[in-house]
């Protein structure tokens, strides 16, 4: 690929971006959700491990599937529950969340602006084009991703030391969720909203598509919290380097698929 297409294909990228971020009131909606539940959820769950009487606690049945220590603090054991165990789902949520409003609108945004014509005279092939509508996305997705994951680390370890006497560690489930498993989950969804975008006659029908895709993030977060099982490191590996290979085949599958015909 030569310099100037990549220029144009990064032309393309920063183009969709600037059109989330100028839309102030869009943009501060996207950080609403990521904020309440890294910032706002752990907070309240903080507040009662510290205010609780540990005899109340409902999270027994989860702490009783962790790892034993000897003399072990509760009050410790289920901020750690927290962070460690129920707190990373979240982050499988979040980047699809904030992406899906640009792949949603990528191509049938472009219909309703009445700017395709325009965007199908550039030099850039189909796929080029397909591949920086997908770019832009995952980009906005997993920045808003790792900005919330270092607010809430931030906030949720002053709140434990303050509370609790002490920081909590995280573990190793964090740089599976971080850096494979969102990633590639997100890349699943974001490259399946923009397909439909293509075809959608409206970004609300576009839209509409990606909470299908959030249906077994929630099963899973519903499993978190209620004990049905708690999700180890090995999993998230097997998980996440099963999601990056699909999200690699399906990205080639989409780009090979995709024709002008699609659009018009």
């Amino acid at each position: 690929m030569s310099i100037k297409m990549k220029n144009q294909m990064k032309a393309i990228i920063k183009k969709d971006l600037r059109g989330i971020t100028s839309n102030h009131r869009m943009f501060v909606t996207l950080l609403v959700v990521p904020l309440v539940l890294t910032i706002f959820v752990p907070t309240i769950f903080l507040l009662a491990i510290r205010f609780a009487p540990a005899e109340a606690s409902d999270l027994q049945s989860l702490l009783e599937m962790l790892p034993k220590e000897p003399g072990g603090d509760l009050s410790k054991d289920l901020a750690g529950l927290l962070l460690n165990y129920m707190l990373p789902a979240f982050f499988l949520l979040i980047p699809i969340m904030a992406s899906s409003v640009t792949a949603a609108s990528s191509f049938v945004g472009e219909k309703e602006k009445q700017t395709l014509e325009t965007l199908l005279y550039s030099p850039l092939s189909l796929r080029q084009i397909f591949r920086s509508k997908v770019l832009a996305s995952f980009l906005l997705g997993m920045s808003i991703c790792l900005a919330s994951f270092a607010a809430m680390l931030l906030v949720l370890e002053t709140e434990a030391l303050l509370l609790l006497g002490s920081l909590i560690l995280p573990d190793i489930k964090w740089a599976l969720i971080l850096l494979l498993v969102s990633p590639s989950v997100s890349m699943i969804a974001i490259t399946l909203i923009v397909r439909v975008s293509a075809k959608a006659q409206s970004v609300e029908d576009a839209q509409q598509s990606a909470v299908f895709l959030i249906l077994p993030i929630l099963f899973m977060l519903a499993g978190q919290f209620t004990g049905v099982f708690l999700i180890s490191s090995l999993l998230l590996l097997a998980l996440g380097t099963l999601c990056a290979v699909l999200a690699f085949i399906l990205l080639k599958k989409c780009m090979g698929n995709f024709r002008y015909e699609n659009l018009l």
